[in-house]
Parts: structure tokens; C-alpha cells; sequence
């Protein structure tokens, strides 16, 4: 799908050097930076994801060394 979007100016030259060190086209240089932010900023949907694959996995006992472990790491962050 075409579209039209401002920039500014700035944004816009840094994207065109990239696009042409890397050697793609702006079409797909500005796909991939759209669909990399729309998947880091739509949380709820990396957490129905991850449930949906917890869901299929079914009800297990967590390994002991991995659940000590989490512990572990867990303790030591801040909240």
C-alpha cells in the first residue's frame, strides 16, 4: 500500500544514508522500522502470545533448579 508521510528533515537524510549503506530501499527500510515499533509497543499482544503457548505447554511441575534460579535473579532486582 502506497501512503505519505512528513519527516522531519533530519530523520529523513539519516534514513536515506542508512537505507543506502545497508543497500535498501526506503520502502523497506521504513516496513521494517514501522513493524520493529509495533511490536515493541503492543505488550498486550507479546502477553497473549506467550499465555497462548504457556495454554498449549499445559499444567507442569517447574524444574527445581530453574524455579531456584528465578528466585535467585528475582531477589537481586529492584522493583
Amino acid at each position: 500500500m502506497k501512503t505519505a508521510v512528513s519527516l522531519p528533515n533530519d530523520v529523513f537524510h539519516e534514513a536515506e544514508r542508512y537505507a543506502r549503506r545497508t543497500r535498501k530501499s526506503r520502502s523497506q527500510l521504513y516496513a521494517e522500522a514501522l513493524s520493529e515499533y509495533l511490536a515493541r509497543h503492543a505488550p498486550d499482544e507479546v502477553t497473549e502470545n506467550m499465555n497462548r503457548v504457556v495454554d498449549q505447554l499445559g499444567e507442569s511441575r517447574p524444574d527445581p533448579f530453574v524455579a531456584g534460579a528465578a528466585r535467585r535473579v528475582l531477589k537481586g532486582v529492584e522493583w
